[in-house]
């Protein structure tokens, strides 16, 4: 270095998500744990049921390691950190920055996700750094009469739930679930989506609520159950979730 010159000082540009919100503690999010939960804004998929609606598309972007100072604002009283939405996958470099860091706090991470970008959960499982994904599987998709966008988004969930399925298996992703939302006339939709469900993995069956449309019942929610033959979880907003085991010896009779 010639006298006068300046060490040069590498500049990193700083991470940045496309922010949506924060819950600093739920209960409801990571069965049996007490998390927080970042939710990403914006959604390739834009369910005409979304819980979220006002967070699938806009900006408001912030520094990852704001975040971070959030989730350590309340790393006394949570576990584990959910990654929620929208659809958190749409932004793969955040992602993997913030479940990093997570990690090295010795926090659980889990990801809510439409599956639409298996790479990114293929990442995320093969480098450690996932702990539980919900895998919200969008039944009609799989129907043989679904064409176009819709065909081809199913098409990449399949890959996402064999990627999840053979990691879990694997023992690499402790924690997966299959979550399918339902609303009355589901039972087809149904049938065509659990046949590729592994029987080792959770499948819940999850109340739809939307303006307008009667929402499933507990009893409803069994019945479709039966017709499945295998174990699974019932979550309701007026009896919240259950096992069931259902009836084994229904076979299809009785979808609706």
């Amino acid at each position: 270095m010639k006298s006068g010159d300046q060490p040069v000082t590498a500049v990193t540009d700083p991470i940045r998500i496309n922010f949506a919100g924060f819950v600093p503690l739920s209960t409801v999010d990571w069965r049996g744990r007490s998390v927080c939960v970042i939710f990403f804004r914006g959604c390739p998929v834009r369910c005409w049921y979304c819980q979220n609606p006002g967070i699938q598309s806009g900006q408001d972007i912030q520094n990852a390691d704001d975040i971070l100072a959030m989730i350590r604002s309340a790393e006394l009283l949570i576990s584990g950190v959910v990654f929620s939405g929208g659809e958190a996958t749409m932004q793969p470099d955040v992602l993997r920055y913030l479940a990093e860091q997570v990690k090295r706090m010795g926090l659980a991470t889990g990801l809510h996700t439409n599956g639409v970008f298996p790479a990114v959960l293929a990442d995320l499982i093969s480098n450690g750094l996932i702990d539980l994904i919900a895998l919200d599987i969008k039944p009609e998709w799989n129907l043989n009469t679904v064409k176009g966008k819709e065909r081809a988004l199913g098409s990449e969930v399949k890959k996402s739930l064999a990627i999840c399925t053979t990691g879990n298996q694997a023992g690499v992703l402790p924690s997966f679930e299959v979550v399918l939302t339902l609303f009355p006339g589901s039972g087809e939709q149904i049938a065509a989506v659990s046949p590729d469900v592994a029987e080792g993995v959770d499948l819940v069956l999850q109340q739809g609520e939307y303006t307008g449309i009667r929402a499933l019942q507990l009893e409803d929610l069994k019945a479709i159950a039966d017709t499945l033959g295998r174990r699974v979880r019932i979550r309701t907003r007026e009896q919240g979730e259950i096992w069931y085991e259902g009836n084994r010896n229904c076979g299809n009779a009785g979808i609706r």
